[in-house]
C-alpha cells in the first residue's frame, strides 16, 4: 500500500473516530496531587453537653468566616452548631437559639453569607413518615443564630421533595430545592421570612421535561440556579441553568450536553464568570458561561478512578462543594466510594486532584466542604468518626 493511501486511510479512520467519540472534554490527571500544605486549625467546643462535631458546610464574606454543622452525643442525639472567625484562623462557637422541637435537633447543612451576616438551613429526620424537618436560621445582631419560625408546608408537606442550598446576593437571599412540581425556590429580603415559589413557569417541570435544582449563586443581575432537566421519554438528565432578577420569575437554558446522564450540581463565580460542576456520565464535568452562552469545559473522574483509591463505588456520585480560590476553582466531590477535592487553573478546562490530610470515604454521615478567600483555602472534613478543619494554599501563595 502506498504512503499516500496509508495516510488517506488514517485520515478516514480519524474522522470516523471523531464522529463516533463522545464530545465530552478530557479528564487529564496530574501525576501527583497538588499539596496545599494543610495546617490544622481548632474549632472550640460549643457550650452545653459534649458531643462529636459534625461539619457540613462553610462560607465567608465581608471579612467574616463561618462553619456550620452540629453536635452528636453518644446516644445518637444531635443539636445545631456553628462557628465564626474574623481571620480564618481563630474560631469561636456561636450561640444557638432554637425555637422548635426539631430545630433543637437540627444539623445545619447549608450556609450562605451576605454583608458579613450568616444564614443557614438545617434539618432533622423525624415524625411519623421519617421526613427531614427543615428549619432556616438567621444571625442576630449579637452574632448568635436563631431559628426562623415557618409553617410546616413552607418546606414540608405533601408536595415536599428537598431543600437544597442557600445563597446570599445583591437582591437578598435565595434557597433552591425541589417540590413535586419540579425545581422550586424560596426568597427573602433578610433571611427572616422565606416565601415559597413553586410551580413557576420555566423553573418547574413542564412539557419539555421534569426539572431539578441543586444550587444557586447571587449575580449582579439577580440570581443564577443550576440543576438538570429530564426530557420526556428519556432516562438521562441534561444540565440546565435558570436566571432570575427577583427569584420569582425564571428563564431556563439547557447547557451543552451529550447522550450521557448530566446535571450541574454546584455553581461558583470565578472573576465574575459563572462556572458549574456536576455529573457527566460516569465522572464529573464543568460548564461555564461565555457572554450569553454556556460552553462545556473539562471533566475528571473522581477519587476512586482519579487518585487510585482502589475502592469500588457503592453510592451515588455527587458534587458537594465548589468555590473560587483566587484564580483557581476548588471542587469537593464524592464518586460513590471516596470523597476528594480537585482544582482547575483554567476555568474548568482541566483538573488535577488535591492532596487531603486524611482519607474520607463516601457516606451519609461523612462530608468534605471547601472554602476559599483570595488565595487561601480551608478544608472541613468529617470522616464519620471525627471532624477537623485545615487551612492551606492550593496556589502555593503563602498562607
Amino acid at each position: 500500500m502506498s504512503t499516500r493511501r496509508v495516510l488517506a486511510l488514517l485520515g478516514v479512520l480519524a474522522v470516523l473516530a471523531a464522529a463516533g467519540c463522545d464530545p465530552a472534554p478530557r479528564r487529564e490527571v496530574a501525576a501527583a496531587p497538588v499539596n496545599p500544605g494543610w495546617r490544622p486549625l481548632v474549632l472550640p467546643a460549643p457550650p452545653g453537653p459534649p458531643g462529636r462535631a459534625l461539619l457540613r458546610d462553610a462560607t465567608a464574606c465581608a471579612g467574616r468566616w463561618y462553619a456550620v454543622g452540629g453536635l452528636a452525643d453518644t446516644a445518637g442525639g444531635t443539636r445545631p452548631a456553628a462557628w465564626s472567625s474574623l481571620d480564618g484562623t481563630t474560631w469561636t462557637a456561636l450561640p444557638i437559639a432554637a425555637d422548635s422541637f426539631y430545630g433543637r435537633q437540627n444539623v445545619l447543612y447549608a450556609a450562605g453569607c451576605r454583608d458579613g451576616v450568616l444564614a443557614a438551613i438545617g434539618a432533622k429526620v423525624g415524625g411519623a413518615h421519617g421526613y427531614p424537618r427543615v428549619s432556616t436560621w438567621r444571625q442576630r445582631a449579637d452574632g448568635g443564630l436563631v431559628e426562623v419560625s415557618a409553617s410546616f408546608e413552607t418546606y414540608g408537606g405533601p408536595k415536599a421533595v428537598n431543600v437544597s442550598r442557600l445563597a446570599g446576593g445583591p437582591r437578598g437571599w435565595l434557597i433552591v430545592g425541589n417540590r413535586s412540581s419540579g425545581a422550586a425556590a424560596w426568597v427573602s429580603p433578610d433571611a427572616a421570612d422565606f416565601a415559597l415559589v413553586e410551580g413557576a413557569p420555566e423553573l418547574a417541570g413542564d412539557g419539555r421535561g421534569a426539572t431539578w435544582a441543586f444550587d444557586a449563586v447571587g449575580v449582579p443581575e439577580g440570581w443564577l440556579a443550576v440543576g438538570g432537566v429530564l426530557p420526556a421519554g428519556r432516562i438521562d438528565r441534561d444540565p440546565a441553568v435558570w436566571s432570575s432578577a427577583d427569584g420569582r420569575s425564571w428563564r431556563r437554558a439547557v447547557l451543552p450536553g451529550t447522550e450521557r446522564y448530566e446535571e450541574a450540581q454546584r455553581v461558583a463565580l470565578l472573576d465574575g464568570v459563572p462556572v458549574a460542576v456536576g455529573l457527566r456520565g460516569d465522572g464529573f464535568g464543568a460548564w461555564r458561561r461565555t457572554g450569553d452562552d454556556w460552553v462545556a469545559a473539562g471533566g475528571f473522574a473522581g477519587a476512586a478512578a482519579g487518585v487510585g483509591s482502589g475502592v469500588r463505588a457503592a453510592g451515588a456520585p455527587s458534587v458537594d462543594g465548589l468555590v473560587a480560590a483566587g484564580s483557581r476553582l476548588l471542587a469537593a466531590v464524592s464518586d460513590g466510594a471516596a470523597r476528594s477535592v480537585w482544582t482547575s487553573t483554567d476555568r474548568g478546562d482541566s483538573w488535577q486532584p488535591v492532596a487531603l490530610p486524611l482519607p474520607v470515604a463516601a457516606g451519609a454521615q461523612r462530608d468534605v466542604a471547601v472554602l476559599a478567600v483570595g488565595e487561601r483555602s480551608w478544608l472541613f472534613a468529617d470522616d464519620g468518626e471525627r471532624s477537623a478543619v485545615w487551612s492551606g494554599s492550593v496556589s502555593g501563595v503563602p498562607r
